[in-house]
């Protein structure tokens, strides 16, 4: 059950029987018309925009459209009330018994309801965290890793086909100098006193890492010129971080479908196949691109490059993909990448990225644009990263240095389910373990609670303003789902969440004053089991909203 999708089709159908006897012209456009909450509660339970939006368009104004719209409004029993308001918007107030049959709508539906089809099975790739395989997550990461995670459940929520990736951005110097540091514990479990070069990763996490290496091959690598062992140590080392890895999102219950290597891109021809669609399209060619902004000629030596004309799909400037003595630029593997991901039967990409990637966006968007010839959209969200701070300073976090917090650090002191939600809020929990409380309470009181008992109550009992607005909330909950997975901006659940169980705790605390409003009404055992039903809707759609956030809800505060 949508209520806002539902109002919706009333206010369409309304406005088609309108065109019918005339009142409106055909050819009329509804797809802007919306239905929404108000901007202040007191105005209605829903307001219109239809008037507004169809005057223009009808050579009517809009406050005549308004109150013809409101007369057919008004012929429904669900709607007791239908005003015009300014120019023509319309505010429109419900029957009570529209709202109880939202608490059955939730009591039956469980965990489901709010469910929506909106993706109808699309198929979207998510790609997030992807982090440098040069050592286990730190608490930097742990914003994308949260806000990727929870986007993901919330696209296959509301209908989607998802694949969650984790890139593995093994293609680059950094392994190499991974590999270098792990030879150097590799030397050191073997005896020798090292010293970490300018560059190299001195973390402790390594000597691990070191030692599992001398298991394996011996002293068959020491003292050996690098030629003989990196490319050995490299694959070794990063199979190594990448099993820090996995086990670090395992903590955060994160679980990728997919990672892809970006070292399987190179010397396989896929990124000379990408290069080789675009330029059949003409956006390949050699050219000198402008100097940076900001550079001082002096300090800028034009080259001749490979190029791809990204202006031609809306980036700023056109971008290298070869540089001049013909090594890829990290443009280039990027765009194999994601041509990959096209060749894949992916319906729409999301990347979810640090902030400092922005300079990132135009350029992959335009690449997508022109290798699927617009078909597959591309959406990057942003995240800033995690900042820590130690004796009230900013703690800055560097492998090279070995200077990091790691994610585990964090698990292990405050827990999963905490490390995601503090990212998100606690406020929640606390409304969710107060209904699970009561729950328990009224049973050991002798009060039947199951849920066939609670979904039978007479929900009509639940009619004071207080109530109706933790129901009014509830209605919206289907409709945050929506736009959330439209927008792709998981945090929305968590803003509704917390307005959700404000509104029940606001409710909790009336019944300090108000005795018939206390969840467990000692004077009644009919209107106890309606408040319950209202309690217990209220922790299914906090269970489910936690669950999108992967957040296990809680039972209890301790």
């Amino acid at each position: 059950m949508n209520l806002f999708s539902d109002i919706r089709t009333l206010v369409i159908d309304s406005l088609t029987a309108m065109i019918a006897d005339g009142t409106l012209p055909e050819g009329l456009d509804f797809t802007n018309v919306a239905v929404e909450p108000p901007r202040d509660a007191a105005h209605g339970d829903m307001a219109t925009n239809a008037a507004m939006v169809l005057a223009k368009p009808a050579k009517m104004k809009p406050r005549d459209i308004a109150v013809a719209l409101a007369a057919k409004l008004d012929a429904d029993a669900r709607i007791t009330s239908a005003e015009v308001a300014g120019p023509g918007f319309l505010n429109l107030r419900l029957a009570p018994v529209v709202w109880q049959a939202v608490l059955g709508a939730v009591l039956q539906g469980g965990v489901d309801y709010g469910r929506a089809q909106l993706g109808q099975g699309k198929r979207v790739n998510v790609e997030y965290v992807s982090a440098n395989p040069t050592g286990p997550l730190h608490v930097g990461h742990t914003r994308g890793a949260v806000f990727g995670d929870a986007l993901a459940s919330l696209l296959a929520y509301a209908g989607y086909n998802v694949t969650r990736e984790y890139y593995i951005n093994d293609g680059g110097g950094q392994v190499d100098v991974l590999a270098r540091s792990v030879y150097l514990r590799y030397l050191e479990a073997h005896g020798q006193d090292i010293a970490f070069a300018d560059g190299t990763y001195p973390g402790d996490y390594l000597v691990p890492v070191g030692q599992a290496l001398k298991d394996k091959v011996g002293d068959a690598y020491v003292d050996q010129p690098e030629e003989l062992w990196l490319a050995d140590v490299r694959e070794f080392s990063t199979d190594a971080m990448m099993g820090l890895i996995r086990e670090d999102l395992a903590m955060l219950g994160i679980k990728m479908d997919v990672f892809y290597s970006e070292k399987s891109l190179y010397g396989t021809g896929r990124i000379e196949a990408a290069l080789s669609e675009l330029e059949s399209k003409g956006l390949i060619y050699q050219g000198v691109l402008e100097p940076p902004k900001g550079k001082k000629p002096d300090d800028w030596e034009p080259r001749e490059q490979t190029l791809f004309k990204s202006t031609d799909h809306g980036d700023d400037v056109d971008r290298a993909v070869k540089k001049s003595d013909g090594a890829w630029t990290y443009f280039a593997p990027d765009i194999a990448y994601h041509y990959d991901k096209v060749n894949r039967g992916f319906d729409e990409l999301i990347d979810v990225l640090g902030a400092d990637h922005g300079g990132y966006v135009k350029r992959m968007k335009a690449a997508v644009s022109a290798l699927s010839d617009g078909k597959v959209p591309l959406d990057i969200k942003l995240c800033q990263l995690v900042k820590l701070f130690k004796d009230g300073q900013e703690f800055k976090m560097s492998k090279r240095a070995g200077t990091f917090v790691t994610l585990r650090d964090v698990v292990d002191a405050v827990g999963a389910d905490v490390t995601r939600f503090m990212l998100l809020t606690f406020y929640v929990q606390y409304a969710n373990a107060r209904i699970c409380s009561t729950l328990r309470k009224a049973s050991e009181a002798g009060i039947v609670t199951d849920e066939s008992v609670l979904s039978s109550a007479d929900l009509g009992l639940v009619c004071h303003p207080a109530q109706l607005a933790v129901v009014k909330k509830l209605a919206e909950w289907p409709r945050q789902i929506e736009i959330a997975a439209r927008t792709n901006e998981p945090h929305r659940v968590a803003f509704y969440l917390y307005d959700l169980a404000s509104e029940l705790h606001g409710l909790y605390h009336l019944g300090k004053t108000e005795l018939g409003l206390r969840f467990v009404n000692e004077s009644s055992e009919t209107a106890t089991h309606a408040n319950l039903a209202l309690a217990r809707s209220v922790s299914i759609v906090i269970s489910a909203g936690l669950g999108i956030l992967g957040v296990k809800p809680a039972q209890e505060m301790r």
